[in-house]
């Protein structure tokens, strides 16, 4: 009985940061609900009883990538920076990175799900599982969301170089 109040509880937690990650304007409190969205996540690992991946998930994202993040955020001070109007190609390109995002996560819970009914899911929370489970089984989908998270930084510090060069010359 109790879980199930923490499990809606920390539900309503990451939905409602997930919004307000969404529509905050300032980008330093985007960041500041995006951890918390985060540590919500980790509740559910602890529900789960993956007391290991909640502790990794809060240590890898919530310690490290998020306050890097924040530190890229807050060091190109992006709120003094007007917005540019955006072409089409790049509304093109997002949505279609969208789809392909929504396509990989949907084979990955159709996968997850014919895993759970034949009874090949050990312990949740057992590094054992966990390592075989990331590094042999999805080894090719890890290594690509690292690649994604270096090239949406890079991108992220090219366009506000840019801009800030443009700035500075007008």
């Amino acid at each position: 009985m109790l879980t199930e109040y923490a499990f809606w509880l920390l539900s309503f937690i990451a939905v409602f940061s997930g919004i307000a990650v969404i529509i905050s304007k300032n980008p330093v409190y985007s960041v500041l609900y995006l951890i918390m969205t985060f540590f919500s996540i980790a509740g559910h690992y602890f529900l789960m009883n993956a007391q290991f991946l909640a502790a990794v998930h809060i240590i890898v994202y919530a310690g490290a990538i998020m306050v890097l993040f924040l530190y890229v955020i807050m060091m190109l001070n992006l709120n003094n920076i007007e917005t540019e109007k955006r072409h089409n190609i790049i509304k093109l390109l997002a949505v279609s990175a969208a789809g392909l995002l929504l396509l990989v996560l949907s084979g990955a819970v159709q996968k997850a799900d014919e895993i759970a009914v034949s009874g090949k899911v050990g312990a949740a929370g057992m590094v054992e599982n966990l390592g075989i489970a990331l590094y042999r089984n999805y080894l090719l989908p890890f290594e690509l969301a690292s690649v994604l998270f270096l090239a949406a930084m890079v991108g992220a510090v090219y366009l506000s170089k840019k801009n800030l060069n443009e700035t500075q010359s007008a």
